[in-house]
């Protein structure tokens, strides 16, 4: 399965470009689905065709689903309630029913990311598209599996329920009730279903496509986005130039802005022009005129590759591409064997290489947009 995200900033079209993109997979006979992650259907209005919460067939080998966030909510919340029906009824809790439960801040996006790893797994189809959010909620959205996972790992080390027969003597020395099993069950189920969104986001066959309009807004964007993608380690290979007016244009100005822009971004990126069809794209005849990219290329996976530098300098050097990187916004803390590396207002935890974790750190510089951390050994932990 190849996985393609698409995302860019708000109102640059993004949506229409992924169902132009699966439109075109599919017309070259591969089969695909376009997963949307918006409430309203945008994405129904480009193709056609009405989605929603079943798989929707647009053509022979194109489907589109637009999954229910509330539905998928009250199902996981019903379920937790039997499971945890016996502390429930110890607290004198009241059950809610299915019908009264809405979906809370956060819940829409646990649920889109249980549906990329369901379309990602199913073997009916060979591509998936996925039409993310505008950018900065997107890089939220990927960031979540990994944050969450670590979370977990802090709050209900699975090391801890090895220790089960004991938990009831240590309960009555503490004097408080200890994690009963169901909660341990719970947080293991959670691990690996994240762990299967980490797994499709981090395959070599996912690459991420940014879509903006060229200029001033659109220019801000897309780096703001590159720099947040390259943090996550996701390699954003194509960038669609969305909208491109043509030469003829009365609008002098603005064809001057957008030619402007596209020039400078030709020069970092693999820029695909899309015209402006004069019109808002509506089925699949407008989004079959769409010269947008194709999807027979693999990406070229994001490397953080550590070099051995201890003949030469005495360290080991950690290479960290982070495109756009500003030094004054870069902020950097080693804690255990975790680094914390904030830089353009995105935050990230990082463990550690294994050879990395038994040095010191010796000093970071930023150079030609890559981040490159210097680790001296630890005479105490080195091998001699």
């Amino acid at each position: 399965m190849r996985t393609i995200l698409i995302t860019g900033p708000g109102g640059s079209g993004r949506t229409t470009v992924a169902a132009a993109t699966a439109l075109r997979a599919s017309a070259e006979g591969t089969p695909t689905l376009v997963l949307s992650a918006d409430r309203t259907d945008t994405l129904g209005a480009a193709l056609g065709v009405a989605t929603g919460p079943e798989p929707t067939r647009v053509t022979p080998t194109l489907a589109a689903w637009r999954p229910d966030a509330a539905a998928r909510f009250r199902e996981d919340l019903t379920a937790f309630q039997t499971r945890a029906a016996n502390v429930l009824d110890l607290l004198g809790a009241s059950r809610l029913d299915a019908e009264e439960l809405t979906p809370l801040p956060g819940a829409e996006e646990l649920s889109f990311l249980r549906a990329l790893r369901d379309a990602a797994l199913s073997e009916r189809y060979e591509l998936l598209v996925v039409d993310l959010p505008p950018a900065p909620q997107a890089l939220a959205l990927l960031a979540l599996p990994e944050e969450l996972r670590r979370y977990l790992r802090r709050l209900l080390p699975p090391e801890r329920q090895a220790a089960r027969a004991l938990r009831p003597v240590l309960g009555r020395l503490a004097g408080v009730p200890m994690p009963a099993d169901w909660l341990y069950e719970t947080a293991a189920r959670w691990d690996v279903e994240l762990a299967a969104v980490e797994a499709v986001l981090a395959d070599r066959a996912t690459a991420v496509r940014l879509v903006a309009e060229p200029g001033p807004a659109g220019a801000d964007a897309v780096r703001t986005a590159r720099l947040g993608l390259a943090l996550r380690g996701l390699p954003a290979a194509t960038l669609v130039a969305n909208r491109v007016l043509p030469e003829a244009t009365p609008l002098h100005t603005l064809v001057a802005q957008q030619r402007k822009t596209l020039a400078e971004w030709g020069e970092t990126y693999e820029v695909k022009a899309v015209a402006h069809l004069g019109h808002d794209p509506r089925g699949t005849d407008d989004l079959a005129a769409l010269a947008v990219p194709g999807v027979n290329t693999v990406p070229t996976p994001v490397e953080w590759p550590v070099a051995d530098r201890i003949e030469e300098d005495g360290v080991l050097v950690w290479h960290i591409p982070l495109p756009g990187a500003i030094r004054d916004d870069l902020d950097l803390v080693r804690r255990g064997d975790e680094v914390v590396i904030t830089v353009g207002g995105f935050r990230r935890i990082v463990a550690l290489p294994s050879a990395l974790r038994r040095c010191t750190v010796a000093g970071a510089g930023l150079r030609d947009g890559e981040l490159r951390l210097r680790f001296a050994p630890d005479p105490e932990l080195w091998p001699r």
